[in-house]
Formats: C-alpha cells, structure tokens, sequence
C-alpha cells in the first residue's frame, strides 16, 4: 500500500495534499480559512503549537484563546465564542499529553459552523486523529510519524498550496508502517512512568498521551522528577511553556523515546 493511500485511511478524508512541513500545513488551510470568509482563529490557551500564536496573523485572521483544563478545551467556553466566522485549531493530542474529547468539540463546532481544524500530529494512528473538517499532521523530528521532514492536509473539500519532496515517498512509506508498533511501545513507557512516579501530581494522569507531565511545588520535588528521568535516560523540559502547560511542571518527552 502506498503512503498516501495510508494516509486516507488514517483520517478518513476523501483528500490527502502531501505539503513541506506541518508549519506550512497550519498556514495553507488557515490562509483557506480566510479565503471562504472566516475572521478569528479559537486556539488552547496552552498545550497547542508554537505557530498557533503566529500563523493566525500571516493569514490575516484575530487570534482569540479558549479556556482550558490544562490544555484539554473547556466545551462552555466555546460554545460562547464559536460561530460562523471562526476557526477552531486544536491539537486533538493536547501537549502529547492528554487527548482533547473530540467528539464533544466535533458537535459544538458543527452546531455553531465553525470550521473545526484538526492538528493530529501527536494523534495520528488513533481515533481522535480523523474528527476534523480538516486534519493536518507534521512528519516532523519526534512525532509518530518521524519523517524529520514534511507534513499532510487531509480534507474532503478545499484548496491548499504546497509541495513535497517526492523522494520522500519511500521513507515516509517506512514511518508509517513503523507507526503502530512505536505507538504501542510509547504506549507502554508512559503507563511505566505513571506507575513509578504514582505518588507525584500528574495532570491528566488518567487521559490517553505519549508525554507525561508532573507538577512539583518545591524545588526538592522538581529535583527528584528530574533524578528519576536522567536515572533512566529520559529527555526532559521545564514549563510553564505554552505548547505543554502554563504550570510549575517537568514534562517528561516520552515522544523523544527512539523506537
């Protein structure tokens, strides 16, 4: 099976485009937002992407934040601020931590037209991935699909610049036959990490994830989660940072695990 027809039955979309990067992904459809009059992106207040906060204004569009649990949306909240005119992007696997309750958002989006923007790129090879009018995903380094390079629009109706390096193909055939199997082994450190480090704040320790983030109140307990990942050669980073949580915390990269 080639690796767009893969694609097509990862998102469940009538439309696979094969773009440079999920950066340039994130900007073509929100360029195709503005394009069938659309004025405001909703975005996360935290656990979305870096260019979440950038792009909405290369494509001309207000940018205008949801409330969150810890990056997982808060459905009132939207329900307030969706209609007609907006966007929702969303990162369907919340900071690689916690998956967003999709099919909640799906209803509310619709009820309200509110063209509702999947960024599955930390979700991809699971259910939440195919909920979207429109699904992007980067083949980014360190994403399930670990490309290092390039991204995909999957959608059944729209129009969307870009290339792709078509020597590619070959290798992005190998990730996504890799994808299941390093899933599943993703799977099986993060309920490890969980159960060793059961006695620590954990935010959405029951949800779904590849990442697992802890919070710490002193400086003591900051200092024994980052003992426990540099004992047992996990990469690490410090928030508050927007794209995990805006909270005292160690994010525990699980996704940089090489399988």
């Amino acid at each position: 099976m080639e690796a767009t027809e893969k694609l097509y039955e990862l998102f469940r979309k009538n439309n696979i485009k094969l773009v440079e990067s999920g950066d340039h992904a994130i900007l073509s459809v929100l360029r195709y937002a503005k394009a069938i009059g659309k004025e405001k992106v909703l975005i996360q207040d935290q656990g979305g992407w870096l260019t979440y906060k950038d792009y909405p204004k290369k494509a001309e569009l207000e940018l205008i934040e949801l409330k969150t649990d810890y990056g997982l949306i808060d459905l009132d909240d939207l329900r307030i601020k969706a209609d007609g005119k907006s966007v929702l992007l969303v990162n369907s696997l919340n900071g690689y931590f916690s998956e967003q309750p999709m099919e909640e958002i799906k209803k509310v989006c619709s009820d309200k037209n509110c063209l509702l923007i999947n960024d599955a790129s930390g979700s991809v090879g699971t259910e939440p991935a195919s909920i979207g009018d429109i699904i992007i995903c980067s083949f980014g380094k360190d994403k399930p699909i670990n490309l290092h390079y390039g991204g995909s629009i999957a959608y059944d109706e729209g129009d969307f610049a870009g290339e792709f390096n078509l020597k590619k193909l070959d290798l992005l055939n190998e990730e996504l036959d890799k994808l299941f199997f390093r899933l599943q082994k993703w799977n099986e450190i993060n309920r490890k990490i969980k159960q060793e480090l059961k006695d620590f704040d954990i935010i959405h320790r029951n949800k779904k994830g590849i990442n697992i983030i802890v919070q710490f109140e002193n400086d003591s307990e900051k200092q024994k989660i980052i003992d426990y990942c540099c004992n047992n050669k996990y990469e690490y980073t410090l928030c508050p940072r927007y794209i995990r949580v805006k909270e005292k915390a160690v994010s525990i990269e699980v996704k940089k695990v090489k399988i």
